[in-house]
């Protein structure tokens, strides 16, 4: 396996741009250091510490104390798997979902609104406008309690 497979390229992208709508569970100071391929960012803190913002999932974790301790739990359980959804991507792949520059993996139905992670609930989508859309909903909808029924109206 090799890992770049389910990562995306971070170069020429504003971070802080892409990343503002979800400053509010975000530390001031961080380091990009992963993207997989449906946005999610691994990132590190000052202290070293390796923290996962699952956009898909809206929600902010601690994943590992530092770097090397990242690299140690990614080979055991299915942490990895979990982390760069490498089983879901391989299925996209095989779908014939295939990333194009500035492209991301998105969910019709985000997982944090019931969606499931399958390929059936899995687009190609433009990376800032799949950044943006979560975090609006995600803001419109953090104080839900779970199982809330949503309703998504789409105006243009």
């Amino acid at each position: 396996m090799n890992i770049k497979d389910y990562l995306i390229d971070q170069s020429g992208k504003d971070w802080q741009e892409l990343l503002c709508g979800w400053a509010e569970i975000l530390p001031p100071v961080f380091t990009i250091w992963l993207v997989n391929r449906f946005g999610d960012v691994i990132l590190v803190t000052d202290d070293g510490s390796v923290h996962l913002l699952d956009i898909g999932g809206g929600r902010f974790e601690r994943i590992a104390d530092s770097k090397d301790h990242l690299a140690d739990q990614a080979d055991t359980d299915e942490r990895a798997n979990n982390w760069l959804l490498i089983p879901l991507v391989d299925q996209c792949l095989r779908a014939g979902l295939v990333l194009g520059p500035g492209k991301c993996y998105g969910y019709k139905i985000p997982p944090f609104l019931g969606g499931e992670y399958t390929v059936g609930n899995t687009a190609v989508i433009d990376l800032a406008e799949n950044y943006s859309f979560l975090a609006d909903l995600w803001q419109q909808t953090k104080e839900l309690p779970d199982g809330t029924r949503v309703k998504l109206v789409v105006k243009e």
